[in-house]
């Protein structure tokens, strides 16, 4: 598995606790989480959790 397969699985994860955290007619604020790390990653071309999970050895 490669890091950035790693990154997706982790922004859903995220993503599917905010949802299941909040109810479905609810947005919890854990949803912009993934919102800021990827528009970050965007706007930089840094993309932490690309690096987080390369640092454990995924390619």
């Amino acid at each position: 598995m490669t890091a950035q397969r790693m990154v997706y699985l982790m922004t859903a994860t995220v993503v599917g606790a905010g949802i299941w955290h909040t109810g479905f007619d609810r947005a919890s604020w854990i949803l912009y989480i993934p919102v800021g790390v990827l528009f970050f990653a965007g706007v930089s071309g840094i993309c932490l959790g690309l690096i987080f999970w390369r640092a454990f050895g995924f390619k």
